[in-house]
């Protein structure tokens, strides 16, 4: 236990342990109240803001009524769901999948990364991280006693250069954590970039950590390849997904991890300790979606293009500089030419002066790299055309106030 001084006397008052010390509230939570507070449209989380299809909700409704959802279900999952995740994967990959000694659902993909870490690194292991990351990885990193090493992909084409990379992998290296289509860039790896990073798993003995949560977001005819579904990949491969992003059902927090057994028994081994088990209800409707045709995910990536094409154009036009991404929904913007500070300036006085609000990046990066993001903000286009309509009006007023 740790404690510390009263102000009023000499007497310790208990607090909290020092290994949360250094975390603090994370960046997502200080936008979302500061948009709040200022009435901002809100660009800042990857949260949409519509639904999904309706039979999923039925599908729900159906596990409530009829009592099946209602109780705990396995701590690695309904049947249906494990199952359904099991068929996906070889539907869309070709990977064969055994739902019974393969797959865990978990509580979002963010425990199951959170679990995945926890799971498979040793205190005292290396584990690679690719800057930006998402904020909940290096906390998994460090609480389990690993030791980060940074990997920084740049602007504009956020791209990892193969030599540092290669750098980064030693004998000491117990994991690295990717993740394609990328979040905050929006960044799809290449198959050249995945046979990069599989071969240096292979040389060094390591193992990968996948978060794939924007599987089927990509754009202009790219594909997403699970590198998992790589040569000699599979039994060194944890998969991490979701229906959050895919199905637009963000408040379920139904996730994924998908691995050979000698690697999910640690993943399981920290889950049941965790939370055991996950929402019962979501886990059916959530196994109803993944038998959807094809036609639901073209149709998805359709309206995700549209939305990024009119927020691009909104971007560029109130005189940031962004480019399409190739998957997820997030603009990488530079607002060099709008604004002097660094990304967490202009990030709050773009919700205080202007009305929108998006994420600065530079906190997705350790000290050593932020200035890598110190010029660009995140915004998510996960939104309805009228929102972005909405946002693109409030942002044309940068010119003005440049």
């Amino acid at each position: 236990m740790s404690v510390r001084k009263h102000p009023e006397s000499d007497l310790t008052m208990p607090t909290f342990a020092r290994r949360v010390a250094p975390f603090g509230t994370t960046i997502f939570s200080e936008i979302n109240m500061l948009a709040a507070q200022h009435n901002a449209v809100n660009l800042g989380q990857g949260r949409p803001d519509f639904d999904g299809p309706a039979s999923i909700i039925e599908e729900v409704i159906e596990a409530l009524r009829t009592g099946r959802g209602n109780q705990y279900p396995p701590g690695l999952g309904v049947a249906e769901l494990r199952e359904a995740i099991a068929a996906h994967a070889q539907r869309f990959y070709g990977l064969p999948v055994d739902p019974a000694h393969e797959v865990i659902v978990t509580n979002g993909a963010s425990e199951g990364v959170y679990s995945a870490v926890l799971g498979v690194v040793n205190e005292g292991d290396e584990v690679i991280l690719l800057e930006p990351f998402f904020d909940t990885y290096l906390p998994a990193v460090l609480n389990a006693g690993g030791v980060p090493v940074y990997v920084p992909m740049r602007p504009p084409g956020w791209s990892f250069d193969p030599q540092e990379l290669r750098a980064a992998f030693s004998e000491r290296t117990g994991a690295i954590i990717i993740n394609s289509p990328h979040n905050p860039t929006g960044r799809v790896f290449t198959p050249q970039e995945l046979a990069f990073i599989a071969q240096l798993c292979q040389e060094y003995d390591v193992i990968v950590i996948s978060d794939e949560v924007y599987e089927h977001l990509t754009y202009d005819g790219r594909q997403h390849t699970p590198i998992a579904a790589l040569p000699g990949m599979y039994e060194r491969t944890l998969t991490v997904s979701s229906g959050a992003k895919t199905f637009s059902f963000t408040g379920w927090k139904i996730g994924w991890v998908i691995g050979a057994p000698e690697l999910i028994t640690g993943v399981w081994r920290i889950h049941q300790n965790i939370v055991f088990s996950v929402n019962g209800p979501s886990q059916y409707g959530i196994a109803h979606a993944l038998g959807f045709e094809d036609a639901y995910y073209a149709a998805l990536v359709r309206q995700y293009d549209e939305r990024r094409h009119q927020l691009v154009n909104a971007l560029n036009a109130a005189g940031l500089i962004a480019s399409p991404p190739q998957g997820a929904f997030y603009i990488m913007a530079d607002f060099s030419g709008v604004f002097a500070g660094n990304d967490e300036a202009f990030a709050r006085f773009l919700i205080t002066e202007i009305g929108v609000a998006a994420i600065p990046p530079s906190s997705f990066f350790c000290d050593t790299h932020r200035y890598i993001g110190s010029r660009h903000v995140r915004f998510a286009f996960c939104k309805n055309a009228s929102v972005i309509e909405a946002a693109a009006e409030r942002l044309a007023r940068l010119k003005q106030r440049v």
